[in-house]
């Protein structure tokens, strides 16, 4: 029985999508990219054997951290012997406290010396940390020159300060580079590492200027102002290199759309299905629905997380009796991703409660900041009076109106002050922005048409 070939291509373009680098890796590679400039940084700090520093900043899901590892990823296979990683987050390595389970991960890979397996019962300190993080055994550190006897002394020694700790990383540092290795340290969440008195900032650069050291800081942070957060003395340490990343301009996303939608040629599809699938995709492309779908899309978020999610849920609804994606996908994937859980309670509700909801935003509008239920019967009875509207309800059935919109949370109380006040009394606030409420009364079936 002959295989589906739109169950392929659904595997193929689904496969595609996952992969983090499939975005990145399409970027055209010129010297102007962050990919081109990182590569060129790091590289030259290998051959140069000198120290570099640089901070990559950019909203989240712009593409950071995706560069980043291409550029690893390459410099792992151009000086296999010549480079080791460090990553660190500040959502986990900031504080010392959590940097103890850290560190006890670390036992079951040098779990081999007994010694070392008494790291458990000691407070922690920054050589056991560097040493969790870097993943070193003991044969690394021979061949890097370290005596295991230094490592367990060093390790055992419960009572080490913190400067002790920094002259040992200082010697291990010389060390890599008389071994002529470099070690890339990457600073995830760079922001929170400077928070606080930055000892590990400060005692991490501090140790990079030594002539004899090798290593490259990268921090990460979705800050743009991250280095005006360090101290005077961890800033003058730290070169001012900068890469800025953006969302990718509609020109480059028209050209990525293609090219991570479109089949190649040379795959074990039909040829007539790969060219018929492609046809119809630049057609989709040129249309100006599509184009107005994703200028919905990218208006409220335009990072390439989204993008991406947005490409695989479009895949995903492709018809597998035709293998061949439409308009439609798209429309549905914009949908789904948009989805606005406060909107279907909207769609629910009553005319009453959508009268209550009217009154409330009428206020606001009027610049009345607080507000309570009298306030809103009295809004609610100038809208009867000056439409002339049918529907008019009592004020207990109201009452209870507003506390059904309470629990749906759709409105909220201001505080926690009057809790033993009459709900009447209390102050209120509305949940939900002028677009939900409008799309909310255009959806709502009962919703009378004024």
């Amino acid at each position: 029985m002959e295989k589906n070939p739109a169950e392929e291509a659904l595997i193929l373009l689904r496969s595609r999508l996952c992969d983090p680098h499939a975005f990145f890796s399409l970027l055209p590679s010129s010297s102007d990219t962050n990919f081109s400039k990182l590569k060129f940084l790091i590289s030259s700090s290998i051959t140069e054997a000198c120290n570099n520093s640089v901070l990559l900043l950019g909203p989240r899901g712009c593409g950071k951290t995706a560069v980043l590892e291409l550029v690893l990823r390459d410099l792992l296979v151009e000086y296999p012997d010549m480079i080791s990683v460090i990553k660190l987050n500040g959502l986990l390595h900031s504080d010392d406290n959590c940097a103890l389970k850290v560190r006890l991960k670390s036992l079951l890979i040098i779990k081999s010396s007994s010694t070392l397996q008494q790291m458990a019962a000691f407070e922690f300190n920054f050589f056991s940390f560097l040493l969790d993080v870097m993943r070193l055994n003991t044969k690394t550190f021979q061949s890097l020159g370290i005596g295991v006897r230094t490592i367990i002394k060093k390790i055992d020694c419960a009572q080490a300060s913190f400067d002790d700790n920094t002259q040992f990383v200082i010697s291990m540092l010389r060390e890599c580079g008389l071994a002529h290795k470099t070690i890339v340290i990457v600073l995830d969440e760079f922001d929170i590492f400077a928070q606080g008195k930055q000892r590990l900032l400060y005692s991490l650069l501090d140790a990079m200027q030594s002539v004899t050291s090798q290593a490259v800081v990268i921090g990460i942070s979705c800050r743009l102002d991250a280095d005006q957060l360090l101290e005077k003395r961890v800033r003058s340490r730290l070169s001012q290199r900068k890469l800025l990343f953006c969302p990718p301009s509609k020109d480059e996303l028209e050209r990525l759309l293609e090219f991570l939608l479109s089949l190649p040629v040379n795959s074990s599809l039909p040829q007539s299905y790969v060219v018929e699938f492609n046809k119809e995709l630049r057609k989709i492309l040129a249309d100006k629905k599509f184009k107005d779908t994703m200028n919905t899309l990218l208006s409220s978020d335009s990072t390439v997380d989204q993008i991406m999610r947005f490409l695989f849920l479009s895949v995903s609804t492709m018809d597998m009796k035709t293998g061949i994606l439409s308009i439609e996908n798209f429309k549905r994937a914009v949908v789904r991703l948009n989805r606005q859980p406060k909107l279907e309670y909207l769609k629910d509700c009553s005319v009453l409660e959508l009268y209550i909801l009217v009154c409330m935003k009428r206020l606001e509008v009027k610049e009345q900041n607080s507000y309570n239920f009298n306030s809103v019967m009295k809004e609610y009875k100038a809208i009867h009076d000056s439409f002339q509207t049918p529907d008019y309800y009592a004020r207990n059935v109201c009452l209870r109106a507003l506390e059904h919109l309470i629990q749906c949370e759709l409105v909220c109380f201001m505080d926690n002050k009057g809790y033993n006040q009459s709900n009447e009394f209390r102050p209120v606030k509305l949940l939900i922005s002028p677009y939900e409420l409008q799309l909310g009364l255009k959806e709502n079936q009962s919703c009378p048409v004024s």
